[in-house]
């Protein structure tokens, strides 16, 4: 039977919507989108465009992309940390899909986003602090991620979080 929902992905950055995304994807039957990567096949590496158009540029863009999404059904879809901060882009995708937050502290973030690559290649993360603005970004976006069902990653391996998510979307699409 086909899905008529998606299931929608967010969280800060490094806290595992690729991963996690693709594997609950595959274990609920579903196709699988992450829109950075759409967005970097689509105009170039993430880091050019904010280099070449902004941040705005690249909401812009994000912006684009979740409106065609909003018309799709039956994936599973990770979206860039910031993508759903926007209230229209939160309207487009939250319309038939249930969005769940992945969420990691900040001290596991920075491990993830440095190992093999410190300094961290995140546009968000440019200087010399990355911690600093890890925990910063944080704080700013707490009160959006606190809106939607979060998954805590922290210490678990992909498997464990695909369980929970599987659990949470059979609770969500049931009732």
């Amino acid at each position: 039977m086909a899905r008529s929902e998606n299931l929608v992905l967010t969280g800060f950055m490094a806290t595992g919507k690729t991963t996690v995304g693709r594997l609950v994807a595959e274990r609920l039957g579903m196709g699988f989108v992450d829109t950075d990567l759409v967005i970097e096949e689509r105009h170039g590496p993430i880091p050019r465009i904010f280099e070449e158009r902004g941040e705005s540029g690249f909401r812009a863009i994000e912006r684009e992309l979740a409106a065609e999404l909003a018309d799709r059904a039956g994936l599973v879809i990770a979206v860039g940390g910031g993508m759903l901060l926007d209230p229209l882009n939160l309207d487009l995708l939250g319309r038939n899909g249930h969005i769940f937050c992945l969420v990691a502290g900040s001290e596991e973030i920075h491990r993830r986003v440095t190992v093999g690559q410190d300094p961290p290649q995140r546009p968000l993360l440019v200087g010399d602090d990355a911690l600093g603005r890890i925990v910063e970004l944080l704080a700013e976006r707490a009160p959006a991620y606190a809106q939607f069902t979060q998954v805590v990653t922290d210490g678990l391996e992909p498997d464990q979080v695909v369980d929970r998510l599987a659990l949470l979307w059979e609770a969500a699409t049931t009732t």
